[in-house]
């Protein structure tokens, strides 16, 4: 199964410089409590976390319920300290994992 992503940021910047990272993920976020034509609950499928880390530093964290939406999208600011390779990390249930990279070179 393909996963879909869209990460949008800057690919060069300067040091000390604040840049906005923007990440979306295509996911269903099922809540577990809705329920299919035959009145079955859908099984629950939500992502629970996400994690943006350059190098071993973590620069973002979130925890992610039942009432985020579908697809979730995420907006956060780094002030570049240094180049590096940013990781981004969702982690769900049913033993979702996925991970995506993006290097990111400082001036």
């Amino acid at each position: 199964m393909r996963i879909r992503t869209l990460i949008d940021m800057p690919r060069m910047a300067k040091i000390g410089e604040v840049i906005a990272i923007r990440a979306t993920i295509a996911h269903p976020m099922e809540t577990g409590y809705r329920r299919d034509s035959d009145g079955a609950r859908l099984p629950r499928n939500i992502i629970r976390a996400f994690h943006c880390r350059i190098g071993n530093r973590e620069i973002f964290r979130a925890d992610l319920f039942p009432a985020v939406s579908a697809n979730p999208y995420l907006v956060f600011y780094h002030r570049v300290r240094a180049s590096g390779e940013l990781v981004f990390s969702w982690r769900g249930d049913q033993g979702f994992v996925h991970e995506e990279r993006v290097s990111l070179i400082a001036q």
